[in-house]
């Protein structure tokens, strides 16, 4: 028996004779301006903000209130002021915006799409960044490597130039230049301190320390880069 709609995304046919076209055309657009190049606000908010924005979308997940309610497991996406709730199949990859990682939905969750065993365990990628104003002997930034993160390095870039010191080193509390020493103080200047895979247990910030004088300003960026290995589910 023909179907009808189309057998991934149940994109509706259009029905030969049939009235009122541009609804069901429409219907079909709506549906693959959601899923094409899927871009989730967040994958654990339990309801949608006051003022969704236009095209905005979200994963439902258990649990959710509000205009969620009821949906879970399925793709909210906010258009022409009201949501559509569409219907997910395994497989789907998108990038999950409040946490900043490509996800893979395999059948009930969006997950690392390195995790390869059937409880989800896996292997994660993850590069958090902050710009840190200088102040002080030294400072340190308010991200922190998570516990047990193997952390492959640290890269500094100068925003704004650094003064009243000549130079920083970027490192961890005890160990000042761990990622780079004697690092540029001139807007722009860069360092990839990179170190052999270090792993750390507890959560451990990043801390600029000022050289031949203390900090009056300047901004610099860091990233760190690392590895985590979520445990895997029951």
């Amino acid at each position: 028996m023909a179907s009808d709609s189309t057998a991934n995304l149940a994109l509706p046919y259009l029905a030969a004779a049939q009235a009122q076209k541009h609804v069901t055309h429409n219907e079909a657009l709506r549906r693959l301006d959601a899923f094409v190049h899927l871009v989730l606000e967040s994958v654990t908010t339990p309801a949608p903000p006051g003022v969704p924005a236009e095209g905005a979308r979200w994963f439902v997940p258990a649990g959710a209130s509000g205009a969620f309610a009821g949906h879970a497991g399925e793709i909210a996406a906010y258009e022409a002021g009201a949501f559509d709730f569409l219907p997910i199949a395994p497989g789907f990859l998108a990038f999950v915006k409040d946490e900043r990682r490509l996800a893979l939905f395999d059948g009930g969750a969006f997950v690392s799409p390195l995790a390869a065993s059937a409880h989800r365990a896996a292997i994660e990628a993850w590069v958090l960044e902050e710009d840190v104003a200088l102040a002080g002997a030294f400072v340190e930034s308010t991200i922190a490597i998570p516990d047990r993160a193997i952390v492959l390095g640290v890269t500094t870039r100068t925003l704004t130039a650094v003064t009243g010191a000549a130079s920083y080193d970027c490192g961890i509390a005890g160990e000042a230049s761990k990622f780079g020493g004697s690092l540029g103080a001139a807007a722009g200047s860069t360092n990839a301190g990179v170190i052999g895979p270090t792993a750390f247990y507890a959560p451990t910030p990043v801390r600029l320390t000022a050289n031949g004088g203390a900090f009056t300003g300047g901004v610099v960026r860091l990233a760190i880069h690392l590895l985590a290995c979520p445990v895997a589910g029951a």
